[in-house]
């Protein structure tokens, strides 16, 4: 913990850092330091999956990040969750393992170089994962850190909505993550017997003894110090004092799509104009930092349930799932809460990919659940796959404490409110379905009555979220104005690169910690020298 130099200084001990601290550790002749500004992962609400309930709003492990007002949805600023704390997202998110279609990754490939193609990413893929469950034969790994399991536990509501999903029109599909992605059915999960497997618990956790890797926590990067433009080392600020430690071989930001951008601003490399107005001396001028930001907007249709059934829990009921999943790691509290989805392609999709996504949660979720409704309900998400809306992320000052301006731009982009308002009809038509029949209640959200476009519009512009999956803020691209080039270096500088979501030139179509993930396994193999 006194280590004041290391060979690899990694910034970001989330998803992507966790990663290469494994990784990069395993060489033996290699020190590898690993900071991360939140705190360790033991809160037992983290390691119990239905504990994501109470995470959204938890200070402690959550940088609760705000937007700046959005214009095109009602002026509101949206609430950013992201992970603060040991294993970052992974370690507050509901566990979705899924990869994204594999155009996806051909598109990167086309814009960077073949290395980043679904056939050249896949082995990646399967290196970080230990699937057991469904899967198809040659898509899924084995004996890697990442546990991927079937849930033990569902909701009877969620077989309901998989079977309502089929009568409308979806093709049934038991693996997301195979040769197809189309279809309707159950998410397979980041857990291991029925408890959370982040990134921490499955790459970090098992390393954490060797003598060459170092964890510090409660260690908030200021900049990356620089000699001309070689990165040599971090600046940090822990219990209010600055520290630095150096960095003999490389600077590695995992960061995040917020992070990582804010932190090269910090350092004086990015748009030169918008650092020197801040007084930041310009490093290396980068126009594109913080810029190509997107991220999936979601809409909640949320309908009142008939029968007591759903998560809606009573704070003595919620209580006793707490007490039989610590005692038996059985039950409701097993429920990633999110336990069934979709991938659907609407009549607005340009080519063979599902534009739409959805996700089932056999509960009232509103506000991000930190709004409870009365009584029991379900709520059906749908979120815009591939929008063509940018935003960007900027510097509201020259301190590393103060949270970076956040502009999403949502809907700024018309066709991705075409795209929402078309996940809105076919959520609407999916739990009008028979078999939702019994348990169908009054519908909250949009609301019952409405029908015109004008009122549809209106309550999209009212009530959409994130549904948390930013990206893009340090675009990698094989033009030069791109962030980062095919072997994820910054450009402009030496020794330091950027592994993490805000890499990506395209967000993909699906949730994104495993992306990251694969990203990250790359990167270790990159940065060690085999391709």
């Amino acid at each position: 913990m006194r280590m004041e130099a290391a060979d690899y200084v990694i910034v970001g001990a989330g998803s992507a850092g966790c990663v290469l601290a494994n990784r990069l550790s395993a060489r033996r002749d290699a020190r590898v330091l690993l900071i991360e500004a939140g705190g360790s992962d033991r809160h037992p609400m983290i390691h119990m999956p239905a504990g994501i309930a109470l995470l959204a709003g938890n200070r402690r492990i959550n940088w609760r990040y705000r937007t700046e007002s959005e214009p095109e949805l009602a002026g509101r600023r949206l609430y950013w969750p992201r992970g603060k704390v040991l294993g970052g997202s992974s370690s507050i998110n509901a566990m979705c393992y899924t990869r994204g279609h594999a155009r996806d990754y051909d598109e990167w490939a086309a814009v960077t170089r073949p290395a980043w193609s679904y056939a050249s990413v896949l082995p990646y893929f399967l290196r970080s994962e230990d699937h057991h469950g469904r899967g198809e034969p040659g898509y899924h790994g084995q004996g890697g850190p990442l546990s991927v399991e079937d849930l033990k536990f569902r909701n009877p509501l969620t077989a309901v909505f998989v079977e309502a999903g089929a009568v409308w029109g979806l093709p049934r599909n038991d693996d997301f993550n195979g040769s197809r992605q189309e279809g309707v059915g159950f998410y397979q999960v980041t857990q291991r017997n029925g408890r959370r497997c982040s990134a921490a618990t499955g790459y970090l956790a098992p390393v954490r003894h060797r003598h060459n890797l170092a964890v510090r926590i409660g260690c908030l990067a200021t900049r990356v110090l620089f000699s001309g433009a070689t990165a040599t080392g971090v600046e940090f600020d822990h219990a209010g004092v600055l520290r630095q430690v150096q960095a003999m071989r490389e600077v590695i930001l995992c960061a995040g799509a917020i992070g990582s951008p804010q932190l090269l601003l910090l350092s004086g490399v990015g748009p030169a104009a918008e650092l020197e107005a801040l007084g930041i001396p310009v490093k290396a001028a980068s126009p594109e930092v913080g810029h190509n930001l997107q991220d999936h907007l979601d809409f909640c249709t949320l309908n009142q349930c008939r029968l007591p059934i759903t998560y809606d829990f009573t704070r003595a009921q919620a209580i006793a799932v707490g007490l039989r999943y610590f005692l038996t790691r059985s039950g409701p509290g097993v429920s990633n809460v999110a336990e069934a989805g979709a991938f659907v392609r609407t009549a607005l999709a340009p080519d063979e990919r599902p534009d739409m996504q959805l996700h089932f949660v056999p509960a009232q979720l509103d506000e991000h659940g930190r709004n409870r409704l009365p009584g029991h309900g379900f709520t059906l998400h749908a979120c815009v796959l591939r929008p063509a809306s940018r935003g960007v992320i900027r510097l509201r000052s020259p301190r590393a404490q103060d949270p970076p301006r956040i502009e999403p731009r949502y809907l700024s982009e018309r066709r991705d409110l075409e795209v929402l308002l078309e996940g809105m009809r076919i959520s609407r038509e999916i739990i009008a379905a028979a078999p939702f029949a019994r348990y169908r209640g009054r519908e909250l959200f949009p609301g019952e009555g409405l029908g015109t476009r004008a009122e549809l519009e209106a309550v999209v512009r009212r009530k959409a979220e994130t549904i948390y999956h930013p990206a893009g803020s340090c675009r990698m691209g094989g033009d030069g104005s791109a962030v980062v080039d095919s072997a994820l270096r910054v450009r402009g500088v030496e020794r330091l690169r950027i592994a993490d979501a805000s890499i990506m030139p395209r967000l993909i179509g699906g949730n994104t910690n495993a992306p990251v993930l694969m990203i990250a396994e790359k990167a270790a193999e990159m940065i060690l020298g085999a391709e």
